[in-house]
């Protein structure tokens, strides 16, 4: 396979393209997010799982730039809501809704629970797509805590700020930058990702 130069970051969430980018900044490629390839359609995320919408995503944007493309698709389930807001997660009161808006009512929906019934994790699923579309890898990642009561740091973005890891007393939004890449389910996803990535680039000791 042609080595990649090129690696697109295929999200149009700010806050994605900034954590993938820190992630990715080691490897020898070029990172492009969707902002920088023109005027492409978005791709619908019509799919049941976070895995089925991350392989819509790679390979709808991978087909439409002729790059290789890079998706991730991830959210947050809740067990009392019975894994709400889940695939739902960036659109569960509307897609143009601002993160604000999301944790005010997901706050509401748990406001009765006590410490041992706020479980939730985040899921992330990341593939890669050949720049003709084809899906060459799909990694999961998972990071288990519990919902706070009430929002607190200025950290991150998303569900971030009412999500505290297990093994921690601070949410996502609270800690530091390092500190949650090295344990996110965003990074855990990441990491087989990487070593995939490194296979294209020539920096894997893999053969």
């Amino acid at each position: 396979m042609t080595v990649a130069k090129r690696l697109l970051l295929a999200t149009r969430n700010d806050g994605k393209v900034r954590e993938l980018r820190t992630l990715l900044s080691d490897l020898p490629l070029m990172l492009i997010d969707l902002g920088q390839v023109g005027l492409v359609n978005d791709v619908a995320e019509t799919g049941e799982t976070f895995a089925e919408n991350a392989v819509l995503k790679a390979s709808g944007y991978a087909a439409q730039t002729g790059l290789l493309a890079l998706a991730d698709d991830s959210g947050l389930e809740v067990d009392a809501l019975g894994g709400a807001p889940g695939v739902r997660s960036a659109r569960y009161i509307g897609k143009e809704a601002p993160d604000a808006e999301r944790i005010e009512r997901l706050l509401t929906q748990v406001a009765a629970l006590e410490h041992p019934k706020r479980t939730a994790r985040f899921i992330s699923v990341i593939a890669i797509a050949s720049p003709d579309g084809m899906v060459l890898s799909t990694s999961m990642g998972i990071c288990d805590g519990r919902i706070a009561f009430t929002a607190r740091g200025a950290n991150g973005f998303g569900y971030d700020p009412v999500f505290v890891p297990n093994g921690y007393n601070l949410t996502f939004a609270e800690l530091d930058t390092d500190t949650k890449n090295s344990i996110s389910h965003r990074s855990q996803a990441l990491n087989n990702a990487r070593n995939f990535l490194k296979t294209l680039t020539g920096t894997s000791s893999a053969r």
